[in-house]
C-alpha cells in the first residue's frame, strides 16, 4: 500500500496540516470530494483502524443537521455514512508505511510528522 492522505482541499485545516508536513512529496494526495472514497479504499482503512466509527467525524454538519446523535449507529450505519457523503469521513486520514493516523489532533499529527522524517 502506497502512504497516502485522504483530505479535502477545500479544507483550510487540511492544507495547513499539508504545509507543515515534512517529505510530503512521498504522500499520494486523495481529494475526497474530487475523488469519492470507494468502497473497496475504505475496507482497507477499516482494517488498518479496526473499526467504521474510528473513521466517522462526529463534528460534520452532516451528522449534526441529521440529528445522527440520537440514533444508536452500527458499525453498517457508520459505513454507509462514510460511503454516502465525504463530510463523514474524520480527516484528514494518513496511511503510512501500513500504519493509519486519523483526525487532525495535534498528538496525531506529530505522529505523522515522525512517520515521515
Amino acid at each position: 500500500m502506497t502512504n497516502k492522505i485522504y483530505y479535502l482541499a477545500s479544507c483550510d485545516t487540511c492544507r495547513k496540516i499539508i504545509k507543515s508536513l515534512p517529505n510530503s512529496d512521498k504522500l499520494e494526495f486523495h481529494d475526497i470530494r474530487q475523488n469519492p472514497i470507494t468502497e473497496n479504499e475504505l475496507e482497507q482503512l477499516h482494517s488498518l483502524s479496526g473499526s467504521y466509527e474510528a473513521l466517522f467525524s462526529k463534528k460534520a454538519q452532516l451528522y449534526k443537521s441529521l440529528d445522527l446523535k440520537k440514533k444508536a449507529l452500527t458499525e453498517d450505519d457508520y459505513k454507509t455514512y462514510l460511503l454516502q457523503h465525504y463530510t463523514f469521513l474524520s480527516r484528514p486520514v494518513f496511511i503510512i508505511d501500513n500504519a493509519i493516523y486519523i483526525g487532525n489532533g495535534q498528538k496525531n499529527i506529530i505522529e505523522v510528522i515522525k512517520a515521515l522524517n
